[in-house]
């Protein structure tokens, strides 16, 4: 039974051109974007045009998140526009990149020759820096690891335009929440949890590398038209009940895939009793569902962040657009969940995938059911999800109960401050003086466990074991590599009192804890402050603008580097039917983009496609043996790893395909998953269903992203089937494809494949991919 939960999947309303950027004289207040963004004004005139041409043509009223997105068509006037059908061409304010995924990106902005970024552009060095032994450490060991690749970057933002902020600034998605987001805004960035920056009201959505270059190079981005999945709230979180819980109990609900093609727009009397930080750690892990995005109406809550962020002039100009940046009354969303707050209970989610929510109260029974490790090895909080001054304060609200009572964590216990100001504002106030005192180590200002950058030593690869999280994933391996560890994701206030018990069963809303003294005490509920009342201390200065002059600037990549590699073009479509492929792998069961194409210590290639390619599905599971990175070469009859088997079909001019499962590709939106079977010779993937993100990436390289007509045909192929494609010069949107399935036994079967691609895309498989689909263009020009 859902507690506090009512879910209804109908339609049902609810009471609640122009370039949107632009330099234009004409505004009635100019007020920049953001303070490194000095020319660029944010116009809410524009949108307000763009919205009115629309809701004129549709005739009815439109969600938030539908202003917003139409607010920034290319063409609001001839668009074509129904949910869940149409794709649109949009005009995103601004694109952000973490440093992983921004060296792709950069490569390929490269190749296309132009000499500046069109929109503002920002890289986040995020990613790279290994959680091993504390901040400074780390930090400092990372910047040596990684010279040449931060040198890269921070040259070719450097000459073309583009905002870098240096290793140890913060986490991509808090920075752009203290800077660069805001009401109305439209940003894409290179990865899944952009979303977090709709906690300011904007859409903010995660894309892959391919998609940041078409908007770089000024051309409209292109994105199917969301469904509108509305969430209401009423009632009010107490206790120990934090805005994480929110989400994780939408993620029980909707589960992994349930967002899928679906913007989730919160509102209700409820939204306005969440901070303007806990929207955005609900919006954050709106990704774990498949949403595209996730946004909240514009309140006070905002309004105060923005002020508090040293941003007043755009609160004051939001609240006077305020119609803007909400949802119209009677506006109807495609699906409707009803969650009371007064009634949700602190949820603690997994292991293994972020939807499976155990209740505190049921957690300990459910992992003696269950036969998950009790001990909590690890405990950590902060992350993009969870680290602004109100988690921490909570968090140290709770530490501080423990020592007044002369214990410390049983666990091993870390602290992610998410940027560089979160940081200094902590240590300014103490905020972080109980925490370690507890025994807690800060880390660097970067994402490190939470991807999987931690070079863990306190357990055996292999070894069974239970760590707790205030983060947003929670895949097998993700955070340590090790695919026995049972990861758990909660608020950063549980995390932490579980990490006192060092036990799952503990539930701090009924059980006690043992003083130094031997008395049992209970902890009081977490308390915290919403926003700093001395203001934000913005620490060091870890920003560069590019300079206004680049042309001598130079971007040099070593021919011999092992962590960056130019990029050549694709091989265009030779024109003719895919006959005979060999199946490379049949995945069985969940495949993330983190089976596909590992972090952890991989990260360190993802600027080297060559290099990368040896991690193409290493840890998903081969539906033949039931085996992880061993496969069958169809030509020797060996088994042997993934990424070496598809090398050797590509040595001798052998296409070859993937077959796989329900939400393939679920996950980050890393386009290295797209890229490295494309790379080692693939042709298409085939499946039940894509995640969104990995589908547009597949489209991007070229490949083919195909899905069964019949879900049930997942069975008819063999992994010693040889897969044909027929009618490729005939690929059509809306038409399915001819496929025949040649078993080893010599018969074949024939299925049909459905397909998402629109003309367009359709164009990119046949110039090899979008990139050589875009210097087409400008040839022909």
């Amino acid at each position: 039974m859902l507690r506090g939960v009512v879910l209804k999947t109908f339609s049902r309303s609810t009471s609640g051109g122009n370039r949107w950027l632009t330099h234009s004289a004409a505004l009635h207040q100019k007020v920049p974007m953001s303070k490194f963004d000095k020319d660029k004004y944010v116009n809410y005139e524009a949108l307000h045009n763009n919205v009115k041409i629309v809701r004129e043509r549709l005739g009815r009223p439109l969600t938030l998140s539908e202003k917003v997105l139409y607010g920034h068509l290319d063409d609001p006037k001839a668009q074509d526009i129904v949910r869940g059908e149409s794709y649109l061409l949009l005009r995103p304010d601004r694109v952000a990149m973490q440093d992983a995924t921004a060296q792709m990106a950069m490569l390929q902005f490269i190749s296309s020759g132009l000499p500046k970024v069109a929109v503002p552009s920002t890289i986040h060095c995020d990613h790279l820096i290994e959680a091993e032994v504390g901040a400074n450490e780390d930090l400092k060991k990372a910047k040596e690891v990684n010279k040449e690749v931060y040198q890269f970057l921070a040259t070719g933002a450097a000459k073309y335009g583009v905002g870098f902020w240096k290793p140890g600034s913060g986490i991509i998605h808090q920075i752009v929440l203290e800077n660069y987001a805001f009401p109305g805004l439209l940003l894409i960035g290179t990865d899944s949890h952009t979303p977090n920056a709709g906690g300011l009201a904007g859409v903010c959505v995660g894309v892959g590398g391919a998609d940041a270059v078409d908007v770089m190079a000024g051309l409209p981005w292109e994105l199917k038209c969301p469904k509108i999945i509305g969430v209401r709230l009423t009632g009010s979180l107490k206790g120990w009940t934090a805005p994480k819980d929110v989400i994780l109990k939408v993620a029980d609900i909707l589960t992994v895939a349930g967002g899928t093609g679906a913007i989730i727009e919160y509102h209700g009397p409820g939204v306005d009793f969440i901070s303007c930080t806990g929207m955005a750690t609900i919006c954050n892990m709106g990704a774990e569902v498949g949403a595209t995005t996730s946004l909240f109406p514009f309140n006070k809550r905002m309004g105060a962040y923005l002020r508090a962020t040293g941003r007043g002039g755009i609160a004051e100009l939001a609240e006077k657009h305020t119609e803007l940046l909400v949802p119209d009354k009677g506006a109807n969303y495609d699906q409707l969940v009803e969650i009371d707050l007064d009634k949700l209970e602190p949820l603690v989610n997994g292991p293994f995938t972020p939807d499976r929510a155990n209740p505190i109260s049921q957690l300990g029974k459910n992992a003696k059911e269950n036969g998950w490790p009790l001990e909590i090895k690890v405990a950590l909080i902060g992350s993009c999800t969870n680290s602004s001054y109100e988690d921490m304060t909570r968090s140290a609200s709770v530490a501080k109960q423990a020592l007044n009572h002369g214990i410390k964590a049983k666990s091993s216990f870390t602290v992610t401050p998410g940027s560089e100001q979160i940081r200094a504002t902590m240590e300014r106030d103490g905020i972080d003086k109980p925490l370690m005192e507890i025994g807690g180590v800060v880390l660097a200002n970067a994402c490190g466990p939470c991807i999987g950058q931690w070079n863990r030593k306190d357990i055996k690869k292999g070894e069974k074991n239970t760590i707790v999280t205030s983060y947003n994933r929670n895949f097998t391996g993700r955070n340590d590599s090790n695919p026995e560890t049972h990861g758990f994701v909660a608020s950063p206030e549980i995390v932490t009192a579980l990490a006192l018990a060092g036990d799952l069963r503990f539930n701090p809303e009924t059980d006690y804890l043992t003083g130094a003294n031997g008395e049992k005490f209970k902890l009081e509920c977490p308390h915290g402050d919403e926003l700093p009342a001395k203001g934000f201390d913005p620490g060091h200065d870890t920003y560069e603008s590019p300079p206004e002059v680049s042309l001598k600037i130079d971007v040099i990549v070593d021919p011999k580097s092992k962590r960056l590699q130019l990029l050549s073009p694709f091989n265009k479509w030779d024109g003719k039917d895919i006959t005979d492929a060999p199946v490379l792998i049949k995945v069985l069961g969940k495949c993330t983009t983190d089976h596909i194409s590992a972090a952890g210590p991989w990260l360190k290639y993802r600027g080297h496609l060559d290099n990368i390619s040896n991690n193409l599905l290493i840890t998903a599971i081969n539906a033949e043996n039931k085996m992880m990175n061993n496969v069958k070469n169809q030509l020797t009859g060996q088994y042997g790893p993934v990424p070496d088997t598809g090398r050797f079909y590509k040595s001798k001019n052998i296409p070859w395909v993937i077959v796989g499962d329900v939400n393939y590709g679920e996950g980050s939106s890393r386009e290295h998953a797209a890229l490295e079977p494309r790379h080692l010779g693939g042709v298409a993937v085939i499946v039940k269903s894509f995640a969104r993100i990995h589908e547009t990436n597949l489209k991007k390289q070229g490949m083919l992203p195909l899905t069964f007509a019949n879900p049930a045909d997942y069975d008819k192929v063999q992994p010693s089937d040889r897969v044909s494609l027929v009618g490729l010069d005939r690929l059509a949107p809306g038409k399915p494809l001819k496929c025949i399935l040649k078993h080893q036994d010599g018969k074949c079967e024939e299925i049909l494949l459905k397909h998402t691609m629109n003309t367009t895309q359709i164009s990119w498989f046949r110039a090899g991919s979008a990139l050589n689909r875009m210097a087409e263009m400008k040839t022909k020009k």
